[in-house]
């Protein structure tokens, strides 16, 4: 078995960018009905490279010195392209976001991830 904290940022990224979607997806069809437009919609805003970027400057002062660590590595990761409709900035950022959902997840922490993500459904809205 690969110890998780020395897997590969982006390798952590890739399933954090699964969980945090699946996570957005079900609370949005859990809440309301919605039609498939509108929920593709709104579920963009949050998993975007930019939803994602302001997503983790509203958690970081909340996380732990180790969950911050996997947070900037995935950050510092190096990666081959950059989205179109978002920053550098905000595409690194994103990667930050995802890996460090990735690290929580590969490692069982699941009610600290739905403790962060309840807390960015609260607090980040988008018009």
């Amino acid at each position: 078995m690969v110890d998780i904290r020395e897997q590969s940022p982006l390798s952590l990224a890739f399933v954090g960018d699964a969980v945090y979607s699946l996570y957005i997806r079900e609370y949005f069809v859990k809440t309301k009905r919605y039609n498939i437009n509108t929920l593709n919609k709104m579920t963009v805003q949050y998993v975007s490279a930019h939803g994602q970027f302001m997503a983790l400057e509203l958690i970081k002062d909340m996380l732990t010195e180790e969950e911050a660590g996997f947070a900037k590595r995935g950050q510092n990761a190096s990666k081959a392209s950059v989205a179109k409709h978002a920053s550098v900035a905000e595409y690194r950022a994103s990667t930050g976001f995802e890996c460090l959902l990735g690290y929580l997840e590969l490692t069982g922490q699941r009610e600290r991830i739905e403790h962060i993500i309840g807390f960015i459904l609260e607090n980040l809205k988008f018009e």
